[in-house]
């Protein structure tokens, strides 16, 4: 062989081996996409200053593509102490542990911090409400999806900033929501239902303002206990220039029911949807002791002397009721806190909807031990409705087994059995994965957005219409 032609042979082996190895490589990689899917990026939920339990009560459970680092960023303190005993309380629980690992970052600046260093893309509020609208717009603002707790606003102040979060999340891609448990308790789910159904309930009645169509009701408590363990409330939480005042707290889960049982999957515009008949507040009486129990405190803070007696009872705006027209329906809502509930009680929901047919109506009495109960009173409880309502009960049960109707004084009581009574708690879970599907959707239902800014501009509006009185 010549020189020449060895040459060329050379030549030809690298480029043969260089073949084969691009060969082999794209090989690999084919292979590697046909049994590996694409890699979703994933979850990761990230914690700002979680002053309320609710921050906790959403990781009470771990959820499938979520990544079990929570980053969570905080001022030093006894919010931040009680947080990370609630997540390790439910980390080492011996059935069914949620094993998140906790990433903390401390200091003044946390919050600043969090926005620069972005670990992850969802972020979980539950704490102060003065602050609260402030953190969403900042972090929709640099993209970030954010699933907060109610109330998003607690003032016309804060609602303008809400209003232009929503606008900014739509325009940055960031999904923003806030945590509607209630929608998730079976009662509610059940009245909603049958208000659906024409041969149990008719169409819906107008009512009046003095005699409204839909009216719901909610009692809630300053000392309660939480996965067992006594709740020991931050002193802010008695500050409705921090918390808020009821009327734009509580009414929240009330009005938000309200629109999706009796306008599903429908957009309200607040602009001509709803007008406002009248809206008060008023106060609950905190005993001096009873303060220290709830709170550890053995004085008030300055911010809370305002509120103060002269018998040292602090006095604040916790109770509100709101009275309004949705899309022609007389409403009514109202939220009342008390110190602690009866023995054996707790916090309690009445929701009343009066159709053409019938009355559906949810108890959560001592007649009901203080377990919500959904009732059906008939306009006429004659064979042809109970064969209708029978016909309702059964094609329910078909997708809520173990449903059943007993006959009572009046009417009917609906028989939830206990596997559809998941508890409070639970709910946290199920709008959490509720959150998740719209986050993997890329979307939230078209009429939810307009839907939560109805719902705080009416919380906020009342809460101005009230102080005037």
């Amino acid at each position: 062989m010549s020189y020449s032609e060895l040459c060329l042979f050379q030549k030809g082996l690298v480029s043969f081996i260089k073949l084969t190895a691009l060969l082999q490589m794209t090989a690999l990689l084919l292979l590697s996409s046909c049994t590996r899917p694409a890699q979703d990026p994933g979850i990761t939920f990230m914690v700002a200053d979680p002053g309320h339990f609710h921050a906790a009560l959403v990781l009470k459970s771990i959820y499938a593509g979520v990544n079990p680092k929570v980053y969570v960023f905080a001022p030093e303190g006894p919010e931040l102490r009680d947080f990370k005993t609630r997540v390790e309380g439910y980390r080492s629980r011996a059935e069914n542990p949620a094993p998140w690992e906790i990433k903390e970052f401390q200091g003044p600046d946390f919050f600043e911090r969090m926005i620069k260093e972005k670990p992850g893309n969802v972020l979980i509020l539950a704490g102060n409400n003065r602050k609260k609208t402030d953190y969403i717009l900042n972090a929709v603002q640099n993209g970030i999806n954010v699933f907060s707790d109610k109330p998003m606003a607690i003032n016309s102040e804060n609602f303008n900033q809400l209003e232009k979060a929503f606008a900014e999340a739509k325009k940055r891609g960031a999904l923003l929501y806030d945590i509607m448990t209630e929608r998730f308790e079976i009662t509610s789910i059940l009245q909603k239902e049958l208000s659906l159904m024409p041969e149990v309930f008719g169409g819906q009645l107008a009512g009046t303002a003095a005699d409204p169509g839909v009216s719901n009701e909610s009692v809630h408590h300053f000392f309660k206990f939480v996965s067992g363990a006594r709740l020991i409330r931050p002193p802010w939480f008695f500050d409705t220039e921090q918390e808020g005042e009821g009327i734009t707290d509580v009414t929240t889960h009330l009005i938000d029911l309200v629109q999706w049982a009796c306008f599903p999957d429908q957009s309200i515009d607040y602009h001509k949807d709803i007008q406002i008949s009248s809206a008060r507040h008023w106060k609950t009486d905190i005993q001096r002791n009873q303060f220290m129990e709830v709170t550890g405190l053995t004085t008030y803070p300055e911010y809370l002397i305002p509120y103060v007696n002269a018998d040292s009872v602090l006095q604040i705006f916790s109770n509100g009721e709101i009275n309004y027209q949705l899309k022609g329906i007389n409403v009514r809502v109202s939220v009342t806190w008390n110190y602690r509930a009866p023995e054996g009680g707790g916090d309690t929901h009445y929701s009343v909807m009066k159709g053409s047919l019938a009355r559906l109506e949810i108890r959560q009495g001592p007649d009901q031990k203080f377990k919500p109960e959904l009732y059906i009173f008939p306009v006429a409880g004659d064979q042809v409705y109970l064969d209708g309502l029978s016909g309702a009960i059964a094609q329910l049960a078909a997708k809520y087994p173990g449903l059943a109707v007993e006959t009572i004084e009046n009417g009917y009581h609906v028989q939830i059995p206990d596997a559809l009574r998941p508890g409070h708690e639970a709910h946290f879970a199920q709008v959490t994965q509720n959150y998740l599907r719209y986050l993997k959707e890329g979307s939230l239902p078209v009429w939810e957005v307009p839907n939560m800014l109805a719902k705080y501009w009416l919380t906020t509006k009342a809460r101005e219409i009230s102080q005037i009185r």
